[in-house]
């Protein structure tokens, strides 16, 4: 019953599919595509192939420029956090040329960092700018002051 049933369906879904392993006329020799082989007549065929180099082409470039789009990222980064620079990132980002920029996504991000910087440089600064001997001088006598009301108010020192 199985086999009576397997070969039942096997040759309608072979015939429904196209194909299987019977000898195809409607393809070139050397597997290629042919109006026929497609259903449709040779102008529209011509067409639909120029529309696949068309789409090609087009995702080509779009993957160029989001290799360029990171690669310049990766430059930023590097220029922010003062790392060596890479020839593969820069020759990526001149053959793209200067129409590159970051996406607007990574380039708010970049801007969130470099305020954030901006503040904590602010505080560094504010830090170096203190002067440590005066510093110094006020915890200690800070200490004395706090030595001297000990001793007042207790009997065992």
């Amino acid at each position: 019953m199985a086999f009576l049933m397997n070969q039942m369906l096997s040759s309608k879904l072979k015939s429904f599919s196209g194909g299987g392993g019977g000898d195809d006329s409607k393809t070139a020799a050397g597997g290629m595509e042919t109006a026929e082989s497609k259903g449709m007549s040779r102008e529209e065929f011509e067409e639909y192939q120029k529309q696949l180099v068309e789409e090609k082409i087009q995702r080509d470039k779009d993957f160029a420029e989001k290799k360029a789009e990171r690669a310049n990222l990766r430059i930023a980064l590097r220029d922010k956090y003062r790392l060596p620079d890479s020839a593969q990132d820069s020759a990526m980002s001149q053959m793209a040329g200067d129409d590159v920029d970051l996406p607007e996504e990574l380039a708010k991000m970049v801007d969130e960092d470099e305020e954030e910087e901006e503040t904590n440089d602010s505080f560094m600064n504010k830090l170096q700018n203190v002067d440590l001997d005066a510093l110094k001088t006020k915890a200690q006598s800070t200490m004395t002051e706090l030595k001297q009301t000990a001793e007042e108010k207790c009997t065992v020192m």
